[in-house]
C-alpha cells in the first residue's frame, strides 16, 4: 500500500540554454539533464490494535549464555494454534532450519494453566486444550543465539542481534496480524536500534513480513543521523570504538544515498537505518526500512578495505528498490517453509552487484581507474571460471538453494555466480541499450520496470526482458538467449566500443609450464584442494585429496611452484601421487600457464561520442581522476 505523496525537485547542473555550461551527463547519463521530480513515499502508521496482535517479550538474563528467553501472546480462536517458524531468511536463498535452536517450548493460559504442545513438524507446534482455547493463549521458549551473521541471531555481553525469522514463532495462518516486539535489555546493552517504529516500549510491525524484514540490533552504538531529500537516514555502528571513523562513514553514506535518490527518482520509505556491525566477518542484507552489514572496525584504516565497506553499503541499499519493492512475481509472497524458487536473481543480485561500485564511483568515493580495476577483475574471475561453459546464468539464479551457499571442490567446474556473471552481463546490457540508442541506458530499465513491477505484483522474466527491449528501441532476445539463459561466451567488445575502452596489452614474457591444481599445506603435505577443468591435471586425472609427492622421481618442495617454473609447456613428466595412503604414478603433459590478468584502461583514440558515453557512466572527472 502506498501512502503520502510528497514531492521534490532533482535539479541538473545547469540548463541548456546557459553559454558555456557542460550538459550534466553524471548520475543518471544524458538523460538526466534539466530537473526531475523526487518522490518521496510516507508510508502507512502501523497500529497495534485491540488485542489483535501477536506479542512478543524477549528477554537475554544471562548473555554470555547466549540465551533468548521469549514470552509471546497470541490471539487465539477454535480448538487449536498452529505455529511455525521460518526456516529461511528472505535475502538469503538457503533453507537454515531455525527451529533447531528452539528449546523448552511450553503454552499456557493467561492465568498460566498449562497447555498441551505438540511438535508437528520441524518447524511447526500445535497448541491444544481441553475443549475451546481461551482467546489469548501465552507460549514460552527459548532460543540459543550464538551465530554472528546478518542472517541470524546471536547474544552475548556486547552485542545482541535479533533476526525474527531466527527467533520468533507466529501463527501459520494469521501472518497479517500486527506483531509487537518488545526487548527486556540486560545492564551491558544501552540501546536497540531497529527501522521499526516503537510505541509504549515495544517495537511495531504491521504483518509477519515486516516484522521478518526488520532486524533489531542492541548493545553500545555509535548512532550518527543525516537529513537527504527530507528523509532521515541514520547509521549506528556496534563494535567500531576508537578506531572506525565515524565522521567519514556518515559523510560517505549521505553521498551514496543521494547518489541513488537521483538513479531511482522515488524515495519508498520515510526513516531508513544502516545497521553496521564492526566486529569481524562480512556480508550484508537488505530490508524494506533497513540493512544490516558486518565488517571490521579496522576497515577505515584501509583504503580498499574502505572501498568495499561503501560497496557494501551501496550494494545492499540499491535493493531498497531493486527487490524489496521492484521483485520478481515468485516474491510476490514468501513461502517462509520451503524454498522459493526463481530464474531472475541475476536481475536481484547481479544487476545490483553492477550498480553497487558504480554508484559509489557517481558518488565521487572512488576514481575512475578503481572503478576500471574492480571491473577488470570481475572480468578476470569470470574468465578463470570453467563453469561458464556449464551453467547458464538463469539456472544458477535457480540452484541458488542447492549451488550457491554449498560451494565445493567441483564449484569452479560446474558454476557460475549469478552476482559476478549477473554484473558483468549488465555492463553488456548497458552498453548495449547506450549503442542502439542516443540517450537512454540500463538506468532507464530499472526505473521503468520499477514504475510497472514494485506495486502488488512483481515481474517475470519474459517482462523483465520486455521492458529492456522497449528502452533499447531493439528486441534483445538473442541478448538474454545467449547470455541468461545460455552459456555463450560474453562479448566484451561491445561495451569496449561503447566506451571507449580497451584491454592493456600483456607483456611478452617467457611462458610458463602449466600443471593445474589448486593445493594446501596440510601439516606439511602438499594436498591436491582443487583442479580446474580442461587443466593438464585434469586431463590426467588427478584428483582432490591427492598428494603431491614428486616429479620424475624428484621430491617436491612445499613450494613447489618453482619446480614447476624448471620445466617448459609441453614436457611429458610423471607426477607421483599418494591417494588413499597408495602411491601411484599419472603421466602429465605440461601446459601453459593461461594468462590471467585483465586490465582496463581509456583507449587513447576515443571518439567524441565513446568519451560522452564514458562520462555519462561514470559521471563526471573528479580532480584526482587521470
Amino acid at each position: 500500500m502506498r501512502g503520502v505523496l510528497l514531492s521534490i525537485l532533482v535539479l541538473g547542473a545547469c540548463s541548456p540554454e546557459q553559454l558555456g555550461c557542460e550538459p550534466r551527463v553524471g548520475a543518471e547519463g544524458p538523460e538526466a539533464e534539466g530537473e526531475h521530480e523526487l518522490v518521496v513515499e510516507l508510508p502507512p502508521v502501523v497500529q497495534r490494535g485491540d488485542g489483535n496482535a501477536i506479542e512478543y517479550t524477549l528477554r537475554v538474563p544471562r548473555p554470555e549464555t547466549h540465551y533468548v528467553e521469549v514470552d509471546a501472546i497470541y490471539p487465539a480462536e477454535g480448538e487449536s494454534l498452529d505455529l511455525l517458524m521460518a526456516v529461511w531468511t528472505p535475502g538469503s536463498y538457503l533453507v537454515r532450519e531455525y527451529a533447531r535452536h528452539i528449546e523448552d517450548v511450553r503454552a499456557m493460559t493467561p492465568d498460566e494453566q498449562p497447555l498441551q504442545v505438540d511438535k508437528t513438524a520441524k518447524n511447526r507446534w500445535q497448541v491444544t486444550g481441553e475443549g475451546e482455547l481461551p482467546a489469548q493463549v501465552m507460549v514460552r521458549y527459548r532460543v540459543y543465539a550464538r551465530e554472528l551473521s546478518v542472517r541470524t541471531s546471536f547474544v552475548d555481553a556486547d552485542v545482541g542481534v535479533f533476526n525474527p525469522a531466527a527467533t520468533v514463532l507466529t501463527r501459520a495462518d494469521r501472518r497479517d496480524l500486527v506483531h509487537s516486539l518488545k526487548i527486556e535489555r540486560p545492564d551491558s546493552w544501552s540501546e536497540c536500534v531497529t527501522a521499526m517504529p516503537e510505541q509504549d516500549g515495544s517495537y511495531l510491525a504491521a504483518d509477519y513480513d515486516e516484522l521478518v524484514d526488520s532486524p533489531v540490533v542492541c548493545g553500545t552504538p555509535h548512532i550518527d543521523a543525516v537529513e537527504v531529500n527530507g528523509v532521515r537516514h541514520e547509521l549506528a555502528s556496534f563494535g567500531g570504538g576508537r578506531v572506525w571513523d565515524d565522521a567519514r562513514a556518515l559523510a560517505d553514506v549521505e553521498s551514496i544515498v543521494e547518489a541513488q535518490h537521483r538513479f531511482w527518482r522515488v524515495v519508498p520509505y520515510s526513516r531508513y537505518v544502516f545497521l553496521n556491525l564492526l566486529f569481524g566477518g562480512g556480508g550484508g542484507l537488505e530490508h524494506r526500512a533497513s540493512t544490516m552489514v558486518m565488517g571490521s572496525r579496522w576497515e577505515s584504516r584501509d583504503d580498499d578495505d574502505y572501498r568495499g565497506w561503501l560497496g557494501l553499503i551501496s550494494h545492499e541499499f540499491f535493493h531498497t528498490w531493486n527487490v524489496k519493492r521492484l521483485r520478481p512475481t515468485e516474491l510476490d509472497e514468501f513461502d517462509y517453509e520451503s524454498e522459493n524458487y526463481f530464474r531472475t536473481l541475476w536481475v536481484v543480485e547481479g544487476i545490483t552487484s553492477y550498480y553497487d561500485d558504480l554508484m559509489v564511483r557517481r558518488a565521487g568515493l572512488m576514481e575512475r581507474a578503481d572503478y576500471l580495476a574492480v571491473l577488470a577483475r570481475g572480468i578476470g574471475r569470470l574468465q578463470e571460471t570453467p563453469g561458464r561453459e556449464v551453467q547458464p546464468l538463469s539456472l544458477a539464479s535457480f540452484d541458488a538453494w542447492i549451488k550457491f551457499y554449498r560451494p565445493d571442490e567441483n564449484t569452479r567446474n560446474s558454476a557460475v555466480s549469478y552476482y559476478g556473471k549477473g554484473s558483468l552481463v549488465a555492463w553488456l546490457l548497458d552498453a548495449t541499450i547506450r549503442q542502439a540508442t542516443t540517450d537512454k541506458s540500463l538506468d532507464d530499465v530499472m526505473r521503468l520496470a520499477y514504475e510497472r513491477y514494485s506495486g502488488e505484483r512483481g515481474y517475470t522474466p519474459d517482462e523483465f526482458r520486455a521492458v529492456a527491449s522497449e528502452v533499447a528501441g531493439t528486441d534483445l532476445d538473442g541478448f538474454f538467449d545467449d547470455y541468461v539463459d545460455g552459456t555463450a561466451e560474453l562479448d566484451w567488445s561491445v561495451a569496449l566500443r561503447t566506451f571507449g575502452l580497451r584491454f592493456k596489452a600483456v607483456e611478452e614474457s617467457e611462458e610458463h609450464a602449466y600443471l593445474g591444481v589448486n593445493t594446501e599445506n596440510e601439516d606439511g603435505r602438499i594436498v591436491v584442494s582443487g583442479v580446474p577443468r580442461g587443466s593438464p591435471a585434469f586431463e590426467a586425472g588427478i584428483n582432490v585429496e591427492d598428494e603431491l609427492i614428486a616429479i620424475d622421481g624428484e621430491r617436491l618442495p612445499h613450494d613447489f611452484a618453482e619446480r614447476i617454473a624448471r620445466y617448459r609447456p609441453g614436457d611429458e613428466v610423471e607426477v607421483t601421487i599418494a591417494r588413499r595412503g597408495r602411491l601411484r604414478a599419472l603421466n602429465v603433459t605440461l601446459g601453459i600457464r593461461p594468462e590471467e590478468r585483465y586490465e582496463l584502461e581509456v583507449d587513447p583514440n576515443a571518439t567524441p561520442i565513446q568519451r560522452r558515453n564514458y562520462q555519462a557512466w561514470l559521471g563526471p572527472e573528479s580532480a584526482t581522476d587521470d
